[in-house]
């Protein structure tokens, strides 16, 4: 166990006694003046994208696979259940989509201590194995027990790769381009997702294509454990558990030899000597760290309760009822997401994650109230065509701007090192527990209270949403994670 200590005046650098036998272990290396300035000049040339880029494009394959489990079902659960046996039973139909968001709940639940005792390399590689596993048993599976067990392995896959996918790309990248980098993980979601509904085109018209769809999906998720083999490990999971020498050589590849002592110091700066402790359950839902817990399963809660998946699940009704099919209607979606998303990525480290979700979620609140007016008996026929198609996809657009990307971005930012893992496992089972009600409970209530109260509630969550923002959420464009941390946690 590395030894600590703290003086008023210095910064103290950790030397590994296996380098430096016989030296102390703390020895001082700089004032706070000479690490203000080198802070200066290190801002003045930011690390290279290049060197962490190809990390973060390796971690997104989980967001791909995520995306395309979201939707790998949809077009060829006719065929599913046709050949093995239950067809027109609606629940056993609807379980096989519940099954995989059940997984899901619970890999995400145990996320946080995977990621915290294995590494988060590990954690992506034990994220694909039940991937693949579950996929080959729904690809040749001959019962519906077989097809719910393949989509609950998958689910739990599922439900690790997403906060994962999170902490890892928020601990790798460079503080320039973290925003950039946060939204590629949305954009391979919706890749996913539209790469799902492209290999089930065919499942009409080729018997058994609903196999291949599954087939598919193992070859990224292989590929993510393998490739995952030669990625460099967080630097800040390492420094928790004390080795800080291996720390210091993965932000060397991620950053760049001439970085590697200010982040060295940056992570120093928050060495309260209790990164080794359990981090308990009491401590993020009552205790100091309640307040940032809060902040991020608030967001997480209102970026479900504004409706978004109620809207992609009525997408094909409201398509159906324009006169639009619903395979080119699907189409729509995806191309608003897609472009939403990349929007997001140019504008994230530019505006700020704050303003963006600001505006999205106002825009959001604006296309519900289309969706309304749509909804009203004084529109006419072609008015209600362009408002309620039109305010859909501004609905879809404006969420991928921000609503989208920023929470899963934002979150493992605001949340100290020693919590970050768990707390984000927290926050996103709070986000699978409302998608999962959401989905159960919209058509019933689509039913009992008719769209435009019920997308009038959506659009009041919407402004909710933005009054919480401008209220409890801080900017962290630009700002290192201990800048940060320091910011929400003042040291003791």
């Amino acid at each position: 166990m590395w030894g600590r200590q703290r003086e008023g005046f210095s910064m103290y650098k950790r030397v590994p006694s296996r380098d430096y036998a016989g030296d102390a272990t703390l020895v001082a290396v700089e004032d706070n003046s000479a690490l203000s300035q080198k802070s200066v000049d290190l801002e003045a040339a930011n690390p290279s994208w290049r060197l962490s880029f190809p990390y973060v494009l390796v971690a997104t394959i989980s967001s791909f696979l995520f995306g395309y489990h979201l939707g790998v079902v949809n077009e060829p659960l006719e065929s599913i259940s046709s050949d093995l046996g239950f067809s027109g039973n609606t629940l056993e139909e609807g379980l096989v989509v519940s099954t995989c968001l059940g997984g899901a709940f619970i890999g995400c639940l145990l996320s946080g201590w995977i990621a915290d005792g294995v590494g988060r390399r590990r954690a992506f590689q034990l994220c694909a194995l039940p991937m693949i596993i579950g996929a080959s048993i729904s690809a040749t599976t001959k019962t519906l027990l077989g097809m719910l067990l393949g989509r609950f392995l998958v689910g739990t896959g599922m439900g690790v790769g997403p906060p994962v996918a999170s902490l890892y790309v928020t601990e790798v990248s460079p503080a320039s381009v973290r925003g950039t980098y946060g939204s590629f993980i949305q954009i391979a979601t919706c890749l996913g997702l539209m790469g799902s509904l492209l290999i089930g085109i065919p499942v009409k018209e080729i018997v058994g294509w609903w196999r291949i769809c599954f087939w598919v999906s193992a070859i990224p998720a292989g590929i993510l454990a393998l490739a995952m083999m030669f990625c460099a490990e967080s630097p800040h999971w390492l420094y928790k558990k004390g080795r800080a020498a291996e720390a210091e050589a993965e932000f060397e590849k991620l950053l760049g030899a001439s970085h590697v002592k200010y982040a060295m110091a940056e992570l120093y700066k928050l060495d309260r000597g209790d990164d080794a402790d359990t981090v308990k359950l009491s401590e993020l839902l009552y205790g100091r760290h309640f307040r940032v817990v809060f902040i991020g399963s608030t967001l997480f809660a209102l970026q479900q309760l504004s409706g978004i998946n109620a809207v992609f699940y009525f997408s094909s009704s409201v398509f159906k009822s324009a006169g639009v099919p619903s395979n080119l209607g699907n189409t729509f979606v995806g191309i608003a997401n897609l472009s939403g998303s990349v929007v997001a990525m140019v504008l994230m480290d530019k505006l700020g994650r704050k303003i963006l979700l600001l505006w999205s979620f106002f825009g959001m609140a604006v296309s519900m109230v289309l969706q309304v007016a749509a909804a009203s008996s004084f529109i006419t026929t072609s008015l209600n065509f362009y408002l309620s198609v039109g305010g859909m996809l501004m609905f879809v657009l404006t969420f991928a701007i921000g609503a989208g990307p920023v929470p899963g971005l934002l979150l493992p930012e605001i949340f100290p090192s020693r919590i970050r893992a768990k707390a984000m496992a927290v926050c996103m089972s709070v986000h699978w527990v409302i998608n999962f009600f959401v989905g159960l409970l919209f058509l019933r209530l689509l039913e009992q209270l008719g769209p435009q109260l019920l997308y009038s509630i959506f659009a009041s969550f919407c402004m909710l949403a933005v009054v919480f923002v401008k209220r409890n959420v801080m900017e962290t464009k630009g700002k290192s994670l201990q800048e940060i941390e320091i910011a929400l946690l003042p040291q003791d």
